[in-house]
């Protein structure tokens, strides 16, 4: 599968973003997707993921109650709603596609397909 993420730019503290993740191929629904961030300097870290066929969703400490992960199978679409957005959020942010089964997995080098990033960017 072939990933491609869109949505990012320049916001405010406080704003709201809503990132994009358009997949290629018809197997998009069998994947387990899950969104990555990297900031300079750090190490590429997990913001949140949802399962294949049920959907459960699972975030960071440091996004939870405040980003929404999503996925739309018949679009082909992951989606990561972000909102109450702060300067800490400022990241390259990535898709991510795997086969996990029952398990959820918060660590990157376990994701075999990845898009390339779009860059959000949170003024104070």
């Amino acid at each position: 599968v072939q990933l491609q993420a869109s949505g990012g730019g320049l916001v405010q503290a406080g704003g709201s973003l809503r990132l994009s993740c358009a997949a290629s191929g018809r197997t998009f629904s069998t994947y387990d997707m899950t969104w990555f961030r990297q900031a300079p300097g750090k190490e590429r870290e997990f913001v949140a993921t949802i399962t294949r066929y049920i959907g459960a969703t699972y975030y960071g400490d440091s996004v939870k109650g405040r980003f929404t992960i999503a996925r739309d199978d018949a679009k082909n679409t992951l989606y990561l709603q972000m909102n109450s957005l702060k300067p800490e959020d400022t990241a390259v942010y990535y898709c991510a596609a795997a086969r996990f089964g029952d398990s959820i997995v918060v660590v990157a080098s376990e994701y075999v397909y990845w898009g390339r990033g779009t860059l959000v960017t949170v003024s104070s």
